[in-house]
C-alpha cells in the first residue's frame, strides 16, 4: 500500500490511489486528491453537492450509488458529470469520496490481498474472478463469458447489438490502450446518453458493462 498526504495528515491508498478504508475519509483528502482527478483549480460548491451525496449514500447504505443514481438525484447530465469530473464518476467523483465499486458489494472494506480468488464454471470452461465476479485475467475473456455474466447479473433481456456495441468498445480500447475507457469516452464513442445506458446495463457502467466486457479499472 501506499501512502497519500495532504495538508499534514496522510492517508493509506492503494496503487490507484483510492483510500484504503473508507472510514478514514475526510474533506480535506478530497480537497487534496483533487488536482490528482483533473481538477487542478480546487472543489466548488458544485463539486462538493456531488462528493456529498456519494458519501452520505455510503455511510447510509454501505453502497457505492450507480452514476445514474447519483445524476439523477442531483439533477446533473452526463456533461455536467464529465465537466466536474473529467477522470470519471469511479475514478473521479467515488474517490474523491473516499468509496469505490467494491464497496457495492461488501459491507465493509475488504484489503485487496485479503481477497479470496474462486473459479465459475461456464459451459464446461473455467473463468478465474475475483470476489466481485471481475474476471481476473482480461486475457481470458470471451463471448461465452458475457453472456452468462449477463445472465448471473439478471440483465432484463439478452444481450443485443446495442449491448455488444458498447461491450466490444470497451475491449478494442483495452486492447489497443490497456485501460477501460471512462463513461464519458464509451457514451460518446457508442452514441448513447445516459439514460439508453441505463437501460443497457441496469447495474451500472462498472458493475455491468465493465464487468461483462471482462474488464476492471485497475
Amino acid at each position: 500500500m501506499k501512502t497519500f498526504s495532504y495538508d499534514g495528515k496522510e492517508y493509506e491508498v492503494d496503487a490507484q490511489g483510492f483510500l484504503v478504508n473508507p472510514r478514514d475519509w475526510d474533506e480535506d483528502f478530497a480537497e487534496g486528491m483533487a488536482s490528482k482527478c483533473g481538477i487542478p483549480g480546487g472543489l466548488t460548491d458544485e463539486h462538493w453537492t456531488v462528493i456529498r451525496f456519494v458519501r452520505t449514500m455510503f455511510d447510509t447504505v454501505k453502497s457505492c450509488p450507480l452514476v445514474y443514481v447519483a445524476c439523477k438525484r442531483n439533477d446533473i447530465g452526463l456533461g455536467d458529470l464529465e465537466r466536474l469530473f473529467p477522470t470519471g464518476y469511479l475514478r473521479g467523483t467515488c474517490k474523491l469520496a473516499g468509496v469505490t465499486y467494491r464497496e457495492g458489494y461488501l459491507a465493509h472494506h475488504w484489503l485487496e490481498d485479503n481477497i479470496v480468488h474462486y473459479n465459475r464454471e461456464y459451459d464446461r470452461k473455467s473463468y478465474t474472478t475475483d470476489s466481485h465476479g471481475f474476471l481476473l485475467d482480461a486475457s481470458d475473456w470471451d463471448e461465452n463469458f458475457a453472456i452468462h455474466k449477463a445472465y448471473e447479473l439478471k440483465m432484463p433481456e439478452y444481450l443485443t447489438d446495442e449491448h455488444w456495441k458498447v461491450i466490444r468498445y470497451l475491449r478494442q480500447c483495452f486492447e489497443k490502450d490497456g485501460k477501460v475507457p471512462t463513461i464519458y469516452e464509451t457514451c460518446e464513442a457508442t452514441g448513447n446518453d445516459l439514460e439508453t445506458l441505463e437501460q443497457l446495463f441496469p447495474d451500472g457502467y462498472h458493475r455491468g458493462a465493465v464487468i461483462i466486457a471482462g474488464l476492471r479499472v485497475r
